[in-house]
């Protein structure tokens, strides 16, 4: 199978903060890259809606992230006795929030990471 990215994936799973016009939530993001990544959420996610993403490490660091909610997915699995499921979505990185005398870091969607 060819893989079809365009993008390095950073395959890690953490918990997110997210904000929405209805209040804050928590989230597990996953598959992230420099365009955007993937978070599983309890509740459904506005599409085309603006978000904000907050990280947090360990040390207490936090990095809040502008997205925008480019599809969503509800997946049902199971063993045939026991259904369980979950919900995502996939958000697209917009800007980066920064110091409050620059609010907005843009993304550069021409620069490549490495």
């Amino acid at each position: 199978m060819n893989e079809r990215r365009q993008n390095l994936r950073f395959d890690k799973v953490f918990t997110v903060y997210l904000s929405t016009a209805d209040g804050m939530t928590r989230g597990i993001a996953r598959n992230i890259s420099t365009q955007g990544l993937f978070v599983e959420t309890r509740d459904s996610l506005p599409l085309g809606g603006r978000i904000k993403v907050t990280f947090c490490s360990e040390d207490g660091t936090e990095m809040t992230a502008l997205c925008e909610v480019r599809y969503q997915v509800a997946l049902n699995y199971g063993d045939g006795e026991e259904m369980t499921g979950t919900r995502g979505a996939g958000l697209r990185i917009i800007a980066y929030e920064t110091r409050e005398d620059q609010p907005l870091l843009l993304v550069d969607r021409e620069r490549v990471m490495h």
